[in-house]
């Protein structure tokens, strides 16, 4: 059986130092284009595959960077996820989802473990970890590579991506309005979340803009899950004066709105206009689809990894674009 060509034998084929051969497979910048192809061309005629290990002592690195999340959504995961491991694919880098719970007094010490343990080349933070100070105080002192999705706070730490949640609350508050309701309810995102309180300052800014006052008796808290949507869908639905919409944070939560009502007897959208936040795949499996907020879940967590791999000099933030999707779970007031 032949001997496996190694990166010697492609550096010599190519005729350049081995450190611009380990340059290449790391997809690093500032490889001159024709160096590049260089290299490429030696791989290819030598059947050169790397293996990550030998990456790793080429190159003083693991190859992995990790995830870490604490989400009640398991569709907005799933996407993230996805989205990040879309962008490791290409740069051949294995990703390591870690969930974590921002309330454990110990979550600075579990993230320095995982480092410790896996040696990860840097780290992307998901809401409501990207604003968890333990975990950003445990990466600078560190000096850990991380990006984060959506913080919500000291935005001048590091780099990161975004969508305008303030924005795209008010975007869907004021379609509801344009449909002729004047008695929205609206069901807040987990505490935890900087989201939730800048999705609540859009639906009151709508309000303020329409001359509409705002009533807290209209506006409960849930937990992102379909369990805390429902439970605040009863009690919205039990208000003497009950909402003709109903506008949840989260598709989740919408789900659950959707159920009560079904419950109830209620006709989706005649009696009651139900509107969800993300466009997760659980928007058009309930039963009417959802008119929601098409948050670039999937493009946030693959636009974080390439700022990752990125790793300039300077803080960058990428804001991505929202949508509305109009889908038959709202109407215009009969």
């Amino acid at each position: 059986m032949a001997a496996r060509n190694t990166i010697n034998d492609v550096a010599r084929e190519a005729g350049v130092s081995i450190k611009t051969v380990s340059r290449v497979l790391n997809k690093e910048r500032y490889v001159r284009a024709e160096t590049r192809v260089k290299v490429e061309t030696a791989m290819a005629a030598l059947s050169f595959s790397p293996s990550l290990a030998a990456r790793s002592l080429a190159g003083n690195r693991s190859h992995q960077i990790a995830l870490i999340y604490d989400n009640h959504s398991p569709y907005y995961i799933h996407a993230i996820q996805d989205g990040v491991w879309a962008r490791c694919r290409q740069a051949g880098v294995r990703m390591l989802a870690q969930p974590a719970d921002v309330s454990s007094p110990t979550i600075a010490a579990e993230v320095g473990g995982l480092i410790d343990e896996t040696h990860v080349d840097g780290i992307i933070l998901s809401s409501p970890v990207t604003d968890c100070a333990p975990v950003l105080a445990e990466l600078e002192r560190r000096g850990t590579p991380f990006v984060r999705i959506s913080p919500g706070t000291n935005h001048a730490l590091t780099s990161s991506v975004y969508m305008d949640d303030v924005q795209a609350a008010d975007d869907m508050t004021t379609h509801l309005i344009n449909l002729g309701h004047r008695i929205i309810g609206f069901i807040v995102g987990h505490p935890n979340h900087m989201a939730s309180e800048q999705r609540l300052f859009g639906y009151r800014r709508a309000l303020d803009r329409a001359g509409i006052s705002f009533d807290p008796e209209r506006v409960l808290t849930g937990e992102f899950d379909f369990a805390s949507g429902a439970s605040a869908a009863e009690s919205l639905l039990s208000l003497p004066r009950r909402p003709t919409a109903i506008f949840a944070s989260n598709d989740d939560m919408a789900a659950g709105v959707l159920a009560v009502a079904h419950r109830l007897n209620l006709h989706i959208p005649d009696d009651l206009s139900v509107a969800g936040f993300d466009d997760t795949a659980l928007a058009q499996l309930v039963w009417p689809p959802l008119t929601t907020i098409r948050q670039p879940t999937r493009d946030l967590a693959f636009a974080a990894a390439n700022l990752l791999f990125e790793r300039g000099d300077s803080v960058e933030h990428r804001r991505l674009q929202h949508e509305l999707v109009l889908r038959a779970s709202t109407a215009r007031v009969g």
